[in-house]
Parts: C-alpha cells; sequence; structure tokens
C-alpha cells in the first residue's frame, strides 16, 4: 500500500504518462486522417505526413516490429522498477520518468495496433539540413531522458560516483 508522498508520487507519474499516451495517439490519429503538409515555423518546423516507419528512432531497427516491441516492454517493466528504487525521487525525476514510459506506450500502441509508428514532425534549416521526421511519443521520451539525466546531477550522484571511484583508487 502507497503511503501519502507515494501516493501523490505515483499520481504525478501515471498522469504525465497518460497525457502523453492521450496526446500521442490523438495526434497521430490527425495526421493519419488528414496527411497534413503545414508550415508552422517556415524555414524551421512542419507537420508532415510521411510513409510509415517500420523501424525505431533514426531508421534504425527497420522491419524488427517484433524486437522493437519485445525490446519496449522490457522497458516498461524496468521503468516502474526505476521509480520504485529510486529513493527519494525528486519531482523533476519522476516527471522525467513518466514522460519516457508514455512516449514508449504511445509508440508500443502503434506497433501493436499499425505494424508501424505515424511520425510527422518535421524539424529543419531550410533546405540545408533535416532531422529525421519524429512523433510526440519519441519527443517525450528524447526530453524524458535528458531531464532524467540532469535529475540525477541535481541529485549529486555523478559527483558521488565520482568521489566513490577517486576513493577507490587512493
Amino acid at each position: 500500500m502507497l503511503k501519502g508522498q507515494d501516493r501523490k508520487r505515483a499520481a504525478i507519474f501515471l498522469l504525465v504518462a497518460a497525457l502523453i499516451v492521450f496526446l500521442d495517439q490523438i495526434s497521430k490519429s490527425w495526421v493519419r486522417a488528414n496527411s497534413p503538409q503545414i508550415e508552422l515555423l517556415p524555414g524551421f518546423l512542419d507537420l508532415v505526413s510521411v510513409p510509415p516507419n517500420y523501424g525505431a528512432a533514426f531508421g534504425l531497427l527497420a522491419n524488427q516490429t517484433s524486437l522493437l516491441i519485445g525490446i519496449t516492454i522490457a522497458s516498461l517493466i524496468i521503468i516502474p522498477l526505476l521509480l520504485r528504487y529510486l529513493s527519494p525521487a525528486s519531482i523533476l525525476s519522476i516527471v522525467s520518468i513518466g514522460l519516457i514510459l508514455g512516449g514508449a506506450i504511445g509508440n508500443l500502441i502503434d506497433r501493436l495496433r499499425l505494424g508501424y509508428v505515424t511520425d510527422f514532425i518535421d524539424i529543419h534549416l531550410g533546405d540545408l539540413y533535416h532531422w529525421y521526421t519524429f512523433n510526440l511519443a519519441d519527443a517525450a521520451i528524447v526530453i524524458g531522458i535528458f531531464t532524467f539525466i540532469f535529475s540525477l546531477y541535481r541529485a549529486g550522484l555523478f559527483s558521488k560516483v565520482y568521489e566513490h571511484e577517486r576513493r577507490s583508487k587512493d
């Protein structure tokens, strides 16, 4: 049974994850129905309709849907364990883990339901450079990873590891 503070943290974690899944699925559904080609910030950000993504980020593991589903399910087991054993976890780390979980679930739903992931966010520098097209789930995962690392830094974890390593060598 969760205690007061743990219940609050679990609620924040689940709310963030659920919000990401909802926004991700709604946006992907809209893109599939409307095939947009919308310039949001000229020369920098567009909403576009692109062919289905049968791989992971950056086109890795293309046509390896079963493997990607397995990796995602494993992460869905590891992420809550990470949250449970991160004690005391900051609100920032809880939100970041919620972002990662929500993004993972959003892309998992696509892979299970459709066999592919719908990408539609195109960031570019005019015609000079285009980043890989991605979706809200991908963005949530990346933002979640960076904010989680930052939360560990703020908690002093990296300096503790450094001090431990330094003492071990002496």
